[in-house]
């Protein structure tokens, strides 16, 4: 099995303030650097900065191998204890990116181990540069890496390293003139009595989930006025999980999910395994900001305004700037979704029935009237392209295709009902029930590797509409899937979202990386 090193680190100037992250793999046998990652995050905070250089090394690794067994080294004990599961972590700022960490590589091929910052000096170079180029008004390229490609690393021998999963006692102060400043070790951590990194704490406020980003109006950029939800239980929707793609609407007993041939997970929150969602950091101060950021990275210093407007999640912190709403268009009605069949990106890729064309329509007019729609990306399947298209024509829209849109691949249930899949196959239907990493039968796409996708794509497709707001058509899975991880919340809450064809969903995306739920299963459009 392939071994990698990776080492990463973020800074914040200000905590918070102008923030970046650096990355770098490593081969474990040579220590060769095989590839670097940075980005300028705006403003945010050390510890933010930091889990956001973890989440971009271990992607940038799982691009190289999957496979691949990592052992991850930074000179951030909050974080290498927080992921090695020796602290709990507390702040809201961070669980949505220790889920999202978690979820990259399976926990038995990742390791963690602390190192002195003088030892992770590379990744700290390029989250200085990423820095560097944001205050110039710009990015990170690697054009702009003054780290050496060539030199190897300090890493410890592979054999030498197998299971290490500790951390130094004590760690160095930061050396005078780094700049970052002190990292954050709120309540995160063990007592006082516990060994700490040596730096001064900042001070942290817990922040509300959910609301608006700061400086934005209710509902300014999409649906003033959208209908509810239809057929959603109250409780939160969630980051990491999975759903079936295109499989039944009709209740599972406890622990199963429907295999939304139709509209999605079981209707009207029927019982299902795991833990109740519940939003989090419900009974914080409504004046204080949203945390959660779409698995993208929070709201920088998650602090509370004291001037803010008594509407919960909304706060009166400096304009942001326009967002970039992705607004969510499920395509309508194939042949398939009454009979409530797998139907993934696998599979016979159905075209759209007489009725599925008429739910495009009546949204393509309902988006009309709204008039926000300033481009349309659409999944490469057949129904999506049709939907888009149908759309497109009445907006007076291009159509870009956009492969990561793409629904789960379902394998050898690809056509089947539920109740068929049950019949055939119930081992792999109950290995795939109960964990997000499972494979349906015949091979296709577990749920842990459709979230890293979409994830990918929602990062992809938020810079490239920033301050401006784009039609995506897609599938059942892509939907919930940006949905929980706009929320954070558990992967179970995956079971408990219904979402009918044809409807829309809305997520605005903010400067400062922070995520909003604007809407979710609007069919209002699609009632006489």
């Amino acid at each position: 099995m392939r071994e990698f090193i990776v080492e990463a680190d973020g800074g914040s100037r200000g905590n918070p303030g102008p923030a970046g992250y650096g990355a770098v793999v490593r081969d474990a046998a040579t220590g060769e650097t095989l590839t670097e990652a940075a980005e300028y995050l705006g403003t945010a905070t050390n510890n933010v900065a930091e889990y956001r250089g973890l989440l971009a090394g271990l992607r940038a690794a799982y691009a190289l191998d999957p496979g691949a067994r990592v052992h991850v080294r930074m000179d951030s004990k909050l974080v290498v204890e927080q992921m090695s599961g020796r602290w709990k972590i507390k702040h809201p700022d961070m669980k949505p990116l220790a889920m999202e960490a978690r979820s990259v590589y399976p926990p038995d091929q990742v390791t963690y181990e602390w190192i002195p910052r003088e030892r992770n000096k590379q990744a700290d170079r390029l989250a200085n540069e990423a820095m560097d180029a944001g205050a110039k008004g710009g990015q990170w390229s690697p054009s702009l890496s003054r780290a050496d490609l060539a030199t190897t690393s300090e890493a410890v021998p592979a054999a030498a390293r197998a299971g290490a999963d500790h951390t130094a006692e004590t760690a160095p102060a930061a050396p005078a003139g780094a700049d970052r400043t002190a990292e954050t070790a709120p309540a995160d951590e063990p007592p006082p009595s516990a060994p700490t990194a040596g730096r001064p704490a900042e001070p942290v406020s817990e922040s509300v989930a959910g609301g608006g980003a700061a400086g934005a109006a209710p509902e300014s950029a999409v649906f003033a006025g959208s209908g509810a939800a239809e057929g959603v239980p109250g409780s939160a929707v969630a980051a990491g999980g999975r759903t079936a793609g295109e499989a039944p609407e009709t209740p599972m007993a406890a622990g199963s999910r429907s295999a939304e041939a139709a509209s999605g997970s079981a209707t009207g929150g029927s019982p299902t395994a795991g833990p109740q969602a519940v939003p989090a950091a419900a009974a914080d101060a409504a004046e204080q900001r949203p945390v959660t950021d779409g698995g993208r990275r929070p709201v920088s210093g998650g602090q509370a305004h004291p001037s803010a407007p008594s509407a919960p999640g909304w706060s009166a912190a400096p304009d942001l700037g326009a967002p970039a709403t992705l607004v969510l268009l499920r395509h309508g009605e194939t042949p398939l979704t009454p009979q409530k069949r797998f139907s993934g990106s696998g599979g016979t890729d159905p075209a759209l029935s007489a009725a599925g064309r008429e739910q495009a329509h009546r949204v393509a007019d309902a988006l009309a009237r709204r008039g926000t729609i300033q481009a349309i990306v659409a999944s490469p399947l057949a129904r999506t392209r049709e939907t888009a298209g149908i759309v497109a024509a009445r907006l007076n829209l291009d159509v870009t295709i956009e492969d990561g849109l793409r629904e789960t691949d379902f394998g050898a249930w690809e056509g089947l009902t539920f109740g068929e899949v049950r019949e055939r196959h119930p081992d792999d239907l109950n290995a795939w029930l109960a964990d997000p990493e499972a494979h349906p039968t015949g091979g296709g796409e577990s749920f842990a590797e459709t979230s890293v996708r979409l994830a990918a794509t929602r990062d992809k497709l938020v810079a490239a509409y920033r301050g401006r707001t784009v039609l995506l058509v897609t599938h059942v899975t892509p939907i919930k899937t940006l949905i929980r991880l706009a929320l954070g919340a558990p992967p179970e809450s995956l079971f408990r979202m219904e979402l009918s064809a044809a409807s829309l969903s809305a997520v605005a995306y903010y400067a400062d990386g922070n995520a909003s739920v604007r809407l979710f299963n609007d069919t209002s459009h699609l009632r006489p």
